[in-house]
């Protein structure tokens, strides 16, 4: 055996062994998506492949979720699958949602979308909000688009920031705590 087949079998080797260890989900499908592809089984192999792009959908939506704030005192947040679902179905992409409520009935829900469709629709009207007349305020560095109480952000062309409800004085603030920056890169 020469040196080069040697290294290549010892990198084959431990290259196995970290994989084995870092098994997971996603691996286990992708390893049967694999599989079946190699006995001719395309079917079942698309079904696998669908499955681990929707664990691992699900597991960006988790990170995704962590940018959106704590609730403020006084009130409970809880995630809201309901409006992750609807973006889902409007294209694709990866949504979170919180929504956020009191005692006093008051609710509101902040929503972050990336890399959805429908962003490339809204983007255009959200970056020219006020050359279109329509009404902007300023969160931190960011513009928002004002429409019917609703406040949208446009972040690097390929994330959307949604808050819809009131009371204003507690939605602006914690919109004010998102990471825009570190939120504009996400994925990457």
């Amino acid at each position: 055996m020469t040196f080069n087949t040697k290294l290549l079998t010892g990198v084959g080797f431990a290259l196995s062994l970290g994989t084995a260890a870092m098994a997971d989900e996603v691996t286990d499908t992708l390893n049967s998506a694999l599989k079946a592809y190699e006995e001719g089984d395309v079917t079942y192999a698309l079904e696998e492949l669908d499955y681990a792009k929707q664990l691992m959908q699900e597991m960006q939506t988790g990170e995704l979720s962590a940018f959106l704030p704590a609730a403020p005192e006084g009130w409970t947040a809880e995630d809201d699958a309901d409006t992750t679902a609807g973006f889902a179905m409007l294209g694709g992409g990866t949504a979170a949602a919180k929504r956020y409520s009191n005692d006093a009935g008051d609710e509101f829900t902040i929503t972050i979308v990336v890399d959805s469709p429908m962003i490339a629709m809204m983007g255009g009207m959200i970056q020219n909000a006020g050359a279109m007349g329509m009404k902007t305020i300023r969160v931190g560095r960011e513009k928002f688009l004002e429409n019917e109480g609703d406040l949208s952000a446009l972040i690097e062309g390929r994330v959307l920031v949604q808050a819809s409800g009131e009371p204003r004085d507690v939605v602006v603030p914690l919109l004010e705590q998102i990471d825009y920056r570190a939120l504009g890169r996400f994925g990457y």
